[in-house]
């Protein structure tokens, strides 16, 4: 072991000495190979622009809208209640079923009203008889009295008498009409035309008339073409309306049918139209909202009353606009911006002011040009004051109505 380095230092000197003789070119390429090193690679070539597709912005008319939550109500809510009383005899119509002004609805048992009507009826015919009877004395009264055969006196009795023959009478014609009217009343029938509830009492049940301070309630009717939906406008968007109007830019709902859009529950875009019907004439002071209302067709009867609905309310008079789609924004801080490529197709950012959203397109209100290309897909590969490679989109992007 001792050994070994000797060795090793002798066997170096043999190959430094045994190399002297070839020549130059031989040994640089000889240090290459023992050395392990590989020729240098030439710089990798400049990444190129990005591609992005760009737009420009589509100009249109639109028409702001103020959107707000509603409730659905019915133009007219009956509550049938029982007229005269009595025991129930039949009940003619289905639950839930759609009833027309004059349907009958209930039958009363009507036996001890129309026994009412013979009595009346009969009293009558006795206050007719007596007043025709009174009639024939005065009559004779007056002719006597010429020939002094009876005094003023007698003839002054007998014309009271026929006075209070003829009182009599329409007193019994009276009570006759109020038993024939009980008679009718026996037969309840629908007063308005609506889908109709539940029966709330059935065959054989005793019902109380209303001359007992409140009839027994029968059932309900609600009408539904049209419909109401009613709704709360907040104070803000009453000023800004308000101050349109006196501008001569918005008619005002509360003498002009305003045109109105709903959506209901579920859907994505307005299914109904409709108009405004009424504004109340105070804010209330707990919410500080004005109680608005529209008028809603309802031909299919498909919206019932108590349903949700969101009203889209015009906001505006129409006005040219430039519009995006809404992947084309992007937010900086509290700041929403567009990116542009400018004519050396390097990137500028643009701070825009927003607007609401028109058939699937956002109006643009500030910070940008008709002329503008804007960036439109590839957003994640732009950067302010870089190159990019702009390529036109093939059509201008739209959406379905909100």
């Amino acid at each position: 072991m001792a050994d070994e380095p000797k060795r090793f230092h002798k066997s170096v000197t043999f190959g430094i000495h045994s190399l002297r003789g070839l020549p130059l070119i031989v040994l640089f390429a000889l240090a290459l190979s023992a050395c392990g090193e590989k020729p240098t690679q030439p710089a990798a070539a400049a990444a190129a622009a990005p591609p992005v597709t760009v737009a420009q912005p589509t100009k249109r008319t639109v028409t702001d809208w103020d959107e707000f939550t509603g409730r659905f109500d019915a133009v007219e809510e009956v509550q049938v209640r029982a007229r005269v009383g009595g025991f129930v005899t039949s009940v003619e119509f289905k639950d839930g079923d759609m009833v027309h002004t004059g349907d009958l609805l209930y039958v009363i048992d009507s036996r001890p009203f129309e026994a009412v009507a013979e009595q009346a009826d009969g009293q009558l015919a006795d206050a007719r008889a007596k007043a025709e009877l009174a009639k024939r004395e005065l009559d004779r009264g007056l002719n006597l009295v010429q020939t002094s055969a009876v005094s003023e006196q007698v003839v002054d009795q007998r014309r009271q008498a026929l006075q209070a023959a003829h009182a009599a009478e329409t007193q019994a014609e009276g009570a006759l009409k109020a038993a024939q009217l009980n008679i009718e009343f026996t037969h309840v029938i629908a007063p308005i035309t609506g889908r109709v509830s539940r029966h709330l009492v059935s065959v054989g049940n005793l019902v109380q008339g209303s001359d007992n301070g409140g009839g027994t309630l029968l059932t309900s009717i609600v009408s539904l073409d049209p419909i109401y939906i009613y709704f709360d406008v907040d104070e803000a968007t009453y000023l800004k309306n308000n101050r349109l109007w006196f501008e001569g830019k918005r008619p005002s709902s509360r003498d002009t049918a305003n045109p109105v859009q709903v959506t209901l529950s579920g859907e994505t875009k307005p299914s109904h139209e409709g108009k405004m019907d009424f504004l109340d004439n105070r804010l209330d002071v707990s919410t500080g909202t004005l109680r608005s209302r529209a008028v809603i067709p309802n031909k299919d009867l498909s919206i019932l009353p108590g349903q949700f609905g969101r009203v889209r309310l015009i906001g505006s008079s129409p006005y040219e606009a430039l519009l995006l789609p809404d992947t084309a924004i992007a937010t900086d801080q509290s700041r929403k911006i567009v990116f542009v490529v400018k004519d050396d197709d390097t990137v500028e950012a643009k701070p825009v002011v927003l607007g609401p959203l028109d058939e699937g397109l956002r109006v643009i209100r500030e910070g940008l040009k008709a002329e503008d290309r804007v960036i439109v897909d590839g957003l994640q590969r732009a950067r302010v004051g870089a190159k990019v490679s702009p390529h036109v989109a093939q059509a201008a992007p739209a959406g379905g109505k909100t």
